[in-house]
């Protein structure tokens, strides 16, 4: 493995070594982080993390980090930002900021106030397609996506928090014998940005996606007592789970095709996984004794991905004409 944290593990340290990997997106490239592991193991705490302090996690900081770096640079490159966040519930797309559209129109009528969210967030039910581009690129048809402010700091901050609120109280989630607050879904919050050099004119477009897969869990294991609707969601969570690791396996051996579209999550993030991308895993573990066949389940699954050479990655960059 690249890297091993322990349990007094900070958020920090972890989010240090993937700073460079945040970067590259705003360099133009099409990132991907994933957390995987078994329900409860911390893969959202990971991800999303708790407050505004040292417990936030990997995604408000990575968001941080592109728009302190975009400012910095405002003088000799215009950037353009945009996020979403899906949510993959039994192999449905479910666009998670569904209700955000009057808040965000409030926050850009009113300069100084800051965003605040109804209580009650309605979770996207309209049917949502994943299609392709011109360019090849996947994308969700029909999602919700929201400007966001990169010249102010603190407004883009703002903004961004009010969106993981938003998304965090309309994602699916029930109780289990793990965790009871479990994620019963994968999440993908997505940034793309688009750059261009006020001096060369050259642009790039690169994407960043922080994704939050659901956990792994052994059917067998379970209580026969279990409700239908979670049997259900666990059944269609391991089988997309399987589905990630079949793409793993085909780029580990070359193979001449690759099974993205067994799922809609890989559907969703072929163009990271593919050899114009750039992805990485962190693997989260459990530390009690009772979940260790999880754990060494977990381990053997990292290992396999350790493996996979995808490629170094294609930077998008283009000299428009001025």
């Amino acid at each position: 493995f690249d890297k091993v944290y322990g349990p007094s593990s900070t958020q920090d340290e972890v989010f240090e070594e993937l700073s460079d990997f945040v970067q590259s997106a705003l360099d133009g490239y099409s990132a991907c982080i994933f957390a995987y592991g078994q329900t409860g193991s911390g893969k959202t705490h990971t991800m999303q993390g708790e407050g505004f302090g040292d417990m936030r996690g990997i995604t408000p900081r990575a968001v941080e980090q592109i728009l302190r770096a975009g400012n910095l640079m405002k003088h000799t490159w215009n950037f353009y930002v945009q996020a979403n966040f899906v949510e993959i519930y039994n192999e449905k797309l479910v666009d998670l900021l569904v209700g955000i559209k009057e808040e965000i129109e409030f926050y850009n009528s009113c300069e100084d106030e800051v965003l605040t969210l109804n209580p009650g967030i309605n979770r996207g039910t309209d049917k949502l397609t994943l299609r392709k581009d011109v360019l090849g690129q996947t994308f969700v048809e029909g999602l919700t996506n929201v400007m966001i402010d990169i010249n102010n700091f603190d407004k883009g901050m703002a903004m961004i928090n009010s969106i993981l609120k938003c998304a965090a109280r309309a994602r699916t989630v029930a109780a289990t014998k793990m965790n009871d607050r479990s994620s019963r879904s994968h999440s993908v919050f997505t940034l793309d940005i688009a750059g261009k050099n006020i001096e060369s004119g050259a642009v790039t477009a690169g994407s960043l996606h922080l994704v939050d897969l659901a956990g792994s869990e052994r059917i067998h294991g379970l209580d026969d007592s279990m409700d239908p609707k979670q049997l259900r969601e666990t059944t269609n969570i391991n089988k997309s789970l399987s589905c990630l690791g079949d793409v793993f396996s085909a780029l580990a051996t070359d193979a001449n095709h690759v099974p993205y579209r067994n799922s809609k999550l890989t559907y969703l993030l072929q163009n990271c996984l593919g050899g114009d991308g750039k992805a990485c895993m962190v693997v989260n573990l459990s530390p009690t004794i009772a979940s260790s066949n999880e754990t060494i389940h977990s381990l053997r699954f990292a290992e396999r991905v350790s493996q996979i050479e995808v490629g170094s990655g294609r930077k998008k960059v283009h000299v428009s004409n001025r």
